[in-house]
């Protein structure tokens, strides 16, 4: 198949963005000359991440409902259309073979047009619980990738592919990157080091528990990554002068990020628990319990019930958060009891799942 030219869209949070960048990378192994465009919403963050990563990207004059705001929500029939005639006029030029979404509100117009001009469609959904925007375009497109038991209820089942969720390609061999990451992010190679991961925007508990406890780690000689957020970098920015602190609004080297790390804090939505499983060290979960169908909380629950991962909740951290963590740094049975179980949960094939269901898609 010679020419190809592949329409990726997805944005609006990191958890949106990793896998459309997973599925972009699987290709182009795949199909050394295929051309891409990524469609994505002006003012969000895949505007900045997408090229960073090497790939061309357009923005679409598109957001979401806000609750509360009516008068922001007034805007979204106009901006609906204009994103939908300049779908069109992206589709007209670009000729993509086939388009493929990976939730975010951009994704919705550019796979809606390139439904209604026949090209194939796919859709990855990550989570549980789908977004709003795959649960429309589902009767639209050809195929729909998941990663979770369950979802007939949500899309049509004979369109479900169970491919697990896509997971970058640098992340499935980090022992040799080790000390070369902690020398990345300015830390020591002789100590331990503590990955708090709050997703992409950030999340104001984590950050919150993290500067409560900086003397807790500090006294047992650890070092924190802390990716904060953008929403709160400002707020908790002046701990980054600390020597044993590397605060980051964002972290771009995720690959470095994990084989830096001997232990992760981390929220539960599905992208990340994906990496984490194939990354295989020792987790503690605190899922964020305002997402629909509070699918964090079970996304955690799927990994804790199988002793692959501790499970704390936001309202239990005063009390146990301390208690939990002491136990993982004193216990060496536990800390490898918990990296061989989340390995067992490790999908690494994912990524080539999908490609393949794409490579049938490319030819229709």
């Amino acid at each position: 198949m010679k020419n190809l030219k592949v329409i990726i869209s997805g944005g609006g949070t990191g958890g949106h963005i990793y896998p459309a960048l997973a599925i972009a990378q699987g290709l182009k192994l795949q199909f050394p000359g295929m051309k891409f465009l990524f469609v994505g919403a002006k003012g969000k963050m895949e505007m900045e991440k997408i090229p960073k990563a090497g790939f061309s990207i357009t923005g679409l004059w598109i957001s979401g409902f806000h609750r509360g705001q009516l008068f922001r929500n007034l805007l979204f029939p106009l901006k609906l259309v204009a994103s939908l005639f300049h779908s069109f006029f992206i589709l007209i030029k670009f000729r993509p073979k086939t388009v493929i979404g990976t939730g975010g509100f951009a994704s919705g117009p550019i796979l809606y047009m390139a439904s209604l001009f026949g090209i194939p469609t796919l859709i990855q959904e990550q989570n549980s619980f789908p977004g709003i925007t795959n649960k429309l375009l589902s009767t639209k497109v050809n195929a729909i990738c998941v990663a979770y038991e369950g979802l007939s209820k949500f899309f049509p089942k004979n369109k479900i592919k169970m491919t697990g969720n896509p997971v970058r390609q640098d992340l499935l061999d980090l022992s040799a990157k080790t000390d070369q990451a902690k020398n990345f992010f300015g830390l020591q190679t002789k100590h331990k080091t503590v990955l708090v991961l709050g997703g992409s925007l950030g999340a104001r508990r984590i950050n919150e528990l993290i500067e409560k406890k900086l003397n807790y780690f500090k006294a047992n000689q650890l070092q924190v990554i802390w990716q904060c957020g953008r929403l709160y970098y400002e707020e908790f920015k002046r701990y980054e002068n600390l020597p044993e602190v590397c605060i980051c609004p964002f972290i771009n080297r995720m690959d470095y990020a994990y084989a830096a790390a001997d232990f992760m804090i981390s929220r539960a939505g599905a992208s990340s628990v994906s990496e984490l499983c194939v990354v295989g060290k020792p987790v503690v979960f605190i899922p964020s319990p305002n997402v629909a169908e509070d699918h964090q909380t079970k996304n955690a629950e799927s990994i804790s019930k199988k002793e692959a991962a501790i499970l704390i909740k936001e309202a239990a951290l005063e009390l146990e958060f301390e208690h939990e963590f002491s136990k993982l740094l004193d216990s060496e049975s536990l800390r490898k009891k918990l990296k061989n179980n989340i390995k067992k949960l490790a999908k690494i094939n994912a990524t080539e799942a999908i490609v393949a269901e794409i490579e049938t898609l490319l030819r229709i």
